[in-house]
């Protein structure tokens, strides 16, 4: 996680911890760490990403700076997302050679989604 310039670490407000926690478990899997700690913790599956969920930053209703991350089927991973009571705020769409979405998550918070691979 530690290359000069990457983004590595990320706080995601939360709501609910432990439901935030569950939901990017359940939905990208995330290794949850701490998901019992006033602070659970994560690391994304490639080990590039870490960061924790927390209760005193304003969850993100209108995307600023908006995260999107890669999954290899848009489709499925959206389709666990609105199991999960994710809002789908924008469907699978194509941009340049890429398909990209954006939905809630549990506190609300509008997150990306993009794959390089055929729906």
């Amino acid at each position: 996680m530690t290359r000069n310039g990457s983004l590595s670490y990320l706080h995601i407000p939360a709501v609910d911890l432990k439901r935030s926690a569950e939901f990017y478990r359940d939905v990208l899997g995330w290794e949850v760490r701490g998901e019992d700690t006033p602070r659970p913790g994560f690391v994304d599956p490639g080990g590039q990403l870490g960061g924790a969920w927390v209760t005193d930053q304003a969850p993100a209703h209108e995307p600023g700076f908006l995260p999107y991350m890669y999954v290899d089927e848009i489709d499925a991973t959206l389709a666990r997302a609105t199991e999960a009571g994710a809002e789908v705020v924008q469907a699978p769409y194509e941009e340049g050679n890429v398909w990209v979405a954006t939905f809630t998550d549990p506190a609300g918070n509008v997150v990306g989604l993009w794959s390089d691979q055929p729906r």
